[in-house]
């Protein structure tokens, strides 16, 4: 790379082109070069002397980070940012930027409506069997009233508080478990504040909402599903390692619960080169399975991707980031006063 001008690496994509990100970035004057990392390694190979990374699946832990020559910013496709090892860049100096939520609220809480209502009305099972010639209506039995049955929901930010309208619009009861929001909060925005015991044990489609961390990664797991009611149904439309794979594996088969619905698994496939379809789940008729696809619309994928180009044009112009996750743990950042 030369030393001429800057470059940006966008280190793995799967939008079809970088069109959007090329007119932003080489508009500016910049380099843009686009790969299509599975790995550190390969993250490494193709960014170690970017000024700027843009990334959506790919890794990029302490072992890249470390590696970075001159690394400014590495700027998320998205709203969570377990993929980066936030704490090595703040120790490197460099910005990690997100895209608020609300680029995809609405796509992820009609999606996880979707994955409630196809697994509560069976509309897949009645599919295949109509599909198969069977016209019967006890081919999905049984089906149980939504209106009246309880929608919990864990974490309550912005697309758990608009999932919650809509479980409402439904005659549904909702309740909420979400540690740091106050109580007072929860109940002004139309939810019952609960304890995590509570919500598990009393929720009949229990949705998870919640970011990936250290304390959530495989909360849901075998102990917490026996808790929950046989005739429960369990909708991730958040990160799938919060979610044991293998303890959703024997509650279904074992229905310990009813149902569930699943935007990502824990392996999440678009990170694993050659992806094979092996996991015991995609056996199971009680599961129905997206591929990470809540947050998508034409419109949103068009916000994001602009979005996280023009973060990190922002930042190698010297300009403030609109969306900086760890501007208070690095030195001698502007970050907007309207943060």
């Amino acid at each position: 790379m030369g030393s001429a001008k800057q470059t940006v690496v966008i280190s793995d994509y799967d939008y079809g082109n970088v069109d959007i990100e090329r007119a932003i970035v080489e508009g500016a004057g910049f380099n843009l070069i686009a790969a299509q990392c599975k790995s550190e390694e390969d993250v490494i190979q193709v960014a170690k002397d970017a000024d700027a990374i843009i990334a959506e699946y790919a890794p990029i832990g302490t072992k890249a980070i470390g590696a970075f020559n001159r690394c400014r910013v590495i700027a998320r496709y998205g709203t969570g940012v377990d993929i980066v090892d936030v704490d090595a860049a703040s120790r490197k100096n460099i910005l990690v930027t997100n895209v608020p939520s609300a680029w995809c609220v609405n796509e992820v809480a009609d999606h996880a409506m979707g994955l409630l209502l196809s697994v509560a009305r069976k509309i897949v099972n009645y599919n295949d069997a109509t599909h198969a010639g069977e016209w019967r209506w006890q081919s999905g039995q049984p089906i149980h009233r939504l209106n009246g049955s309880t929608l919990g929901l864990l974490s309550f930010g912005a697309i758990a508080q608009a999932i919650g309208r809509r479980g409402a619009a439904f005659g549904m009861m909702v309740l909420a478990n979400d540690p740091y929001k106050p109580d007072s909060e929860i109940t002004a925005a139309g939810a019952t504040p609960v304890s995590f015991g509570e919500l598990v044990e009393r929720s009949d489609y229990l949705i998870i909402q919640s970011p990936l961390t250290q304390k959530t990664h495989h909360l849901i797991n075998e102990d917490v599903l026996r808790r929950m009611k046989p005739s429960a149904v369990l909708i991730n439309t958040a990160r799938g390692p919060i979610v044991s794979d293998q303890a959703l594996y024997h509650a279904l088969s074992e229905k310990w619960i009813a149902g569930a619905g699943v935007d990502d698994l824990e392996e999440e496939p678009a990170k694993v080169r050659d992806w094979r379809p092996t996991n015991p789940l995609f056996e199971l008729s009680n599961l129905l399975v997206t591929p990470h696809a809540a947050y998508y619309s034409e419109e949103s994928i068009s916000t994001v991707r602009d979005f996280a180009a023009n973060e990190v044009v922002r930042v190698l112009t010297g300009k403030a980031p609109l969306s900086p996750v760890n501007a208070a743990e690095i030195k001698n950042v502007n970050v907007q006063a309207s943060l």
